[in-house]
């Protein structure tokens, strides 16, 4: 997995062969979490297109869908990335912030 790009205390980008994956920080009053998910095809091209700016609008999008909130009408609930996945990308992230240096959290 690579870093593709990130926004301090927001996001991180991360390529996984194919697949692009997004984990983005959500803070809904005292309930904070990841959520991690997989960028589909048009989500792809808007970011080859807008670059940094198109994702955070996206996350954005994301955090204020609330996809970690229990009965919510999230529409990127549903996408999830598994737990295997979830703890290889948090690997890769933890292992970058370390050789950069920088502050996430």
């Amino acid at each position: 997995m690579k870093i593709l790009d990130h926004e301090p205390q927001q996001w991180f980008l991360v390529q996984d062969g194919d697949a692009v994956l997004l984990d983005v920080a959500c803070s809904h009053s005292a309930f904070q979490y990841d959520f991690q998910l997989e960028l589909n095809e048009a989500e792809k091209a808007a970011y080859a297109e807008g670059g940094h700016t198109y994702l955070n609008r996206l996350t954005y999008s994301i955090h204020y869908s609330a996809p970690g909130v229990i009965g919510n009408s999230s529409p990127y609930k549903s996408r999830k990335l598994e737990a295997v996945k979830v703890a290889q990308m948090q690997i890769s992230i933890l292992s970058w912030v370390r050789e950069n240096g920088t502050k996430e959290g």
